[in-house]
């Protein structure tokens, strides 16, 4: 199943580079990353609201909705999703309580 996010990152990396009026992963790279980001932050809410109706399938369609567009941002940053796995992996050993109270504070 993984296979799945590996495709998916693969193709919006092609659709990056490749131009097509025809692809909405195209037309959000177009757009830039202040659209993109408002477009990621509108699904999150999207899933919040499924989540909050406890709406099974509508959960697991805001869900995928927001993967891509995060996937999305992580090509726009140009950040590899390898390097978030990196990330979790430093972080498996750790309390997520102690990981927090020891994360440097990011600057909003």
């Amino acid at each position: 199943m993984f296979n799945i996010l590996l495709d998916l990152i693969k193709i919006i990396k092609k659709r990056r580079k490749k131009k097509s009026e025809n692809s909405y992963t195209q037309f959000l790279f177009k757009k830039g990353k202040i659209y993109a980001l408002k477009k990621f932050k509108e699904e999150a809410l999207e899933l919040i609201f499924a989540l909050k109706k406890n709406n099974k399938k509508n959960i697991i369609h805001e869900s995928a909705d927001l993967i891509y567009h995060f996937l999305v941002m992580l090509e726009i940053k140009r950040i590899k999703i390898s390097d978030i796995l990196k990330e979790l992996k430093k972080r498996k050993n750790i309390s997520g309580l102690d990981e927090k109270k020891n994360r440097k504070k990011y600057v909003r």
